[in-house]
């Protein structure tokens, strides 16, 4: 069977249980997990136990939950919403379930389909909003799964700002026309600046942004997210950049970003490719500030999208100055840097207890002057060396730290398209590393790791680099 015949045989719906009795019936777990989702909500709940398990007791006591420590009698029914029969003995459990069912009490069996008039769903609580997820019956493990992807998915401030809408409905129904009007209004209420105070916990702002968003629903306000896209594999972008991806009206995305991250925007966002790439800029920095300024001028959401973490190398300074001079809000969204995705590949401790106490990011490009710089010295004292764009300044960073004093021999990790399936890894030590530059192959970004920690990594699926020159002259 397909399924795009396949029909539910059962209905979602939510059962309004505030202020009304549930009665739950059992000693074990099964009593235990239906509170534990029942405690979610504002019923009144009555346990009817006469032994709980200890966890099970302790809870109830915890949650002053009324418990009932008397044998089951029909009349214990009596007045409840819902009934849920887990007392691990079957016969009574469908006994249970008979006689709710006479009250017309729907009523729920562990474990028996035949006695389950509803079935208890996986919950993603952010009161009042719920998501629950029901596979009936065929795979309880499944809808645990898929709960724990959308409770990643969904901010844990979700439930205050629908909270904060609540208290705006009234002002909302007054003030805005039915229709494409009050429509656009809840549209931005929910992902424009009112979310965004939500998301920084001040309440207050929300209150105000909301204030004037109800009294210039005619006007949008702009806005730019400054997110890192992270070292290329896709489930390495965080939760946030995922959600701000989706709101965005615009994404200013670097060549550097694979295709399919810039892919989770919203299917109807302009894309526009800006470059920045060693060797690459189809856009100036100049030109790509004034095209963040003039977007979210005319009110666009825009996702200026780059490889690894904004701050690092990103050139986040200048367009942050550009947004502030502008009088445009923005955020900034991190991502993880190439040099934490090239250490987990070669699962190398960049910090290495009573070896290497201290880690520099570099580009190497401070070497064409005479004084050797900072990061050289600290590299000598044991400090690992992380460079990025590494190849084509490979030998003069190894020379330069010869000369300073670092041994030879110390060891060094190269990784080309660091998290991504198509990486390579290499490792060589600090005297063999000029001959990086002559592997042309690598014209992915390639991250150098130089350090006494590097001695730390696991060399069993890395190439050494003697090994590729070998190959090299052989061709």
């Amino acid at each position: 069977m397909t399924h795009s015949n396949r029909k539910l045989s059962t209905f979602p719906a939510f059962f309004n249980v505030a202020g009304s009795k549930v009665a739950i019936f059992g000693n074990g777990e099964e009593a235990f997990a239906k509170t534990r989702l029942l405690a979610n909500t504002q019923a009144t709940i009555i346990v009817y136990a006469d032994a709980p398990e200890a966890a099970f007791s302790t809870f109830l006591r915890q949650k002053d939950i009324q418990t009932v420590g008397e044998p089951y009698t029909a009349e214990q029914l009596d007045g409840a919403t819902l009934v849920f029969a887990a007392t691990g003995n079957s016969a009574l459990d469908a006994g249970i379930v008979t006689d709710a069912r006479a009250l017309r009490i729907p009523a729920n069996a562990v474990d028996q389909p035949e006695y389950c008039d509803f079935l208890t769903p996986a919950l993603v609580n952010r009161a009042p909003v719920a998501v629950a997820i029901g596979t009936e019956g065929a795979g309880p493990v499944l809808a645990q799964m898929i709960r724990a992807r959308i409770d990643q998915m969904l901010s844990p401030s979700l439930g205050t700002l629908a909270q904060l809408a609540e208290a705006y409905r009234g002002a909302v129904d007054k003030v805005l026309p039915r229709g494409a009007t009050r429509r656009q209004f809840w549209r931005r209420f929910f992902s424009g600046r009112v979310r965004d105070e939500v998301e920084n916990h001040d309440l207050a702002a929300a209150h105000q942004a909301a204030t004037q968003l109800l009294h210039n629903t005619g006007r949008t306000e702009g806005y730019v997210w400054l997110v890192g896209a992270g070292p290329g594999a896709e489930d390495l972008l965080t939760l946030r950049a995922q959600r701000v991806l989706m709101e965005a009206d615009v994404i200013l995305y670097d060549a550097l970003v694979p295709e399919a991250i810039v892919d989770m925007g919203r299917r109807d966002a302009e894309r526009i490719s800006v470059g920045k790439r060693k060797g690459c800029h189809s856009k100036s920095q100049d030109q790509i500030n004034d095209l963040l300024v003039d977007l979210a001028g005319r009110g666009k959401r825009v996702v200026r999208l780059k490889s690894g973490d904004p701050l690092v190398y990103g050139r986040a300074a200048e367009e942050m100055a550009a947004l502030r001079d502008a009088g445009i809000g923005y955020e900034i969204v991190p991502g993880i840097t190439s040099a934490f995705a090239a250490a987990a590949d070669f699962e190398l401790p960049l910090t290495l207890r009573g070896v290497a106490s201290s880690l520099v990011f570099t580009t190497g490009h401070d070497l064409n002057s005479n004084v050797l710089p900072d990061w050289a010295k600290l590299a000598i004292s044991g400090a690992t060396i992380a460079v990025y764009m590494g190849r084509t300044v490979a030998a003069s960073v190894a020379e330069r730290l010869i000369d300073a004093g670092l041994a030879s021999d110390t060891a060094v990790a190269v990784v080309e398209n660091a998290s991504q399936p198509n990486r390579t890894l290499i490792h060589c030590t600090l005297q063999e590393l000029p001959a990086i530059q002559n592997q042309t192959q690598l014209d992915g970004p390639v991250m150098v790791i130089i350090g006494d920690a590097v001695a730390g990594a696991n060399f069993e699926h890395s190439t050494p680099l003697s090994a590729l020159e070998k190959q090299i002259a052989a061709a």
